[in-house]
């Protein structure tokens, strides 16, 4: 009588992500896998990496030629912020895909020994599957909420399908005369880093480097755009969008100080809304925010709910955990610092530090 089969116990090596074939076969996965994201491909970890000078790195375990499991990782080193393996950097998803948790278990275990191999002292991981129990790593599940609708059949639909109090502000904005534009060439470019920019600014935070929109936007080809509205000729908001399995990210958007008078912000979510829809999309995925932040209120208020995000932390043994938040007390003096700053002072600065928030 024949024993039993047992799988085959998976090996656990370094991708090559300069391998066309390696990386196409690692798209093709995370394509195929129900909860793969943006975030995970490889084209934005290579794309993030050639944008801020980071490092791109992903593990991968196998069963002979099959991808069991895959873990997308940023290496970044900041003088602010420390050095982190990111998954994934620049990212609000990521982390570990799995076909099976003992694949994925696996690659815990492989990530810390990378990590400490490359004297990083601090893991990441934005989702997937989430170590339990596991000595060095901190799970939370309240720390950020995720926003996800269902797009409506028409645009009469989704504009009373916002909310009473917030559809008013959507109308105002559309009684306005803006000029809305969708693209990804030069002027488009110009336009969304302006507004960026100053909005980044206003909120005290870094802008990140012109590169790092540039490097997504050419790597995603038809998979991202810029929308921008404009107030006589002049950019008033702008939002880059990323495109994945019919949803629509809207992910590095913002608004000069004239965008509230105009309700500019307002006209510009909704339009992006049509726009997605235009183009084939089901859903509109409001990205993540901080749990009873300001900008989490603001998306309730267009009638989403938000949902627990569940992200993780890896901490070397006899070492401090990293501290990027910026709503902690040590980054508070600084940000109403950065907000007092000239404009092109931090269009300057702003870059060298971003890159180091992953």
């Amino acid at each position: 009588m024949n024993a039993p089969f047992k799988p085959a116990i998976p090996t656990i090596r370094l991708a090559d992500l300069c391998d066309p074939d390696e990386f196409a076969r690692l798209e093709r996965f995370v394509a195929e896998h129900p909860e793969g994201t943006p975030f995970h491909r490889p084209t934005w970890l290579s794309a993030t990496a050639r944008g801020t000078g980071n490092v791109a790195l992903a593990l991968v375990a196998e069963r002979g030629r099959e991808v069991s499991a895959y873990l997308p990782l940023t290496e970044a080193h900041s003088p602010l912020f420390g050095r982190v393996m990111a998954s994934s950097g620049f990212g609000v998803g990521g982390g570990i895909l799995a076909v099976d948790d003992r694949a994925g278990k696996l690659l815990l275990g492989a990530a810390e020994e990378l990590a400490q191999r490359r004297s990083c002292p601090a893991i990441e991981l934005r989702g997937g599957l989430l170590p339990k129990a596991r000595a060095g790593w901190k799970v939370r599940q309240d720390s950020h909420l995720g926003f996800v609708v269902p797009l409506a059949a028409d645009d009469e639909e989704q504009l009373n399908w916002i909310p009473r109090k917030q559809r008013a502000e959507v109308r105002k904005g559309l009684a306005n005369e803006l000029e809305i534009t969708v693209g990804s060439g030069p002027e488009d470019r110009a336009a969304h880093y302006a507004v960026y920019a100053e909005s980044v600014r206003n909120l005290g935070t870094p802008v990140f480097p012109r590169a790092l929109f540039a490097a997504v936007l050419d790597a995603f080809g038809e998979g991202a755009d810029i929308l921008t509205v404009w107030s006589q000729d002049k950019p008033v908001a702008s939002v880059l969008s990323l495109y994945h399995n019919g949803a629509v990210m809207p992910y590095w958007g913002g608004g000069t100080s004239a965008a509230r008078r105009l309700r500019a912000n307002d006209r510009m979510y909704f339009e992006l809304m049509l726009h997605a829809r235009r183009r084939g999309c089901t859903r509109f995925d409001f990205g993540r925010s901080k749990t009873g932040s300001g900008a989490a209120n603001f998306k309730k208020n267009w009638g989403f709910e938000g949902e627990p995000l569940g992200y993780a932390s890896w901490t070397a043994p006899g070492t401090k955990p990293r501290n990027a938040d910026p709503t902690s007390a040590s980054h508070l003096a600084k940000i109403e610092l950065w907000k007092r700053l000239p404009l092109s002072l931090t269009k300057l600065i702003g870059p060298h530090i971003a890159r180091g928030l992953v």
